[in-house]
């Protein structure tokens, strides 16, 4: 299993934002678990293949939020 661990902007005041990324991400097969921390702007993804990082990112960002660092 792989985790992704990023700074995402927008998330910190959005208090709907958890469950839209959450119920985006966990669209993608291979997402076992979504953790998103809206006090500290990061979202953690645990995921096997076929999910990958550029997936993962292109869903955040594709829900209106940017990726700060990864």
């Amino acid at each position: 299993m792989s985790t992704m661990l990023c700074n995402v902007s927008g998330i910190e005041n959005n208090k709907d934002c958890k469950a839209q990324i959450k119920n985006a991400l966990d669209m993608i097969e291979g997402v076992q678990k979504v953790s998103v921390e809206q006090l500290t702007g990061t979202v953690k993804v645990d995921y096997n293949e076929p999910a990958t990082k550029n997936l993962i990112k292109n869903c955040i960002e594709n829900n209106r939020f940017k990726i700060e660092y990864e």
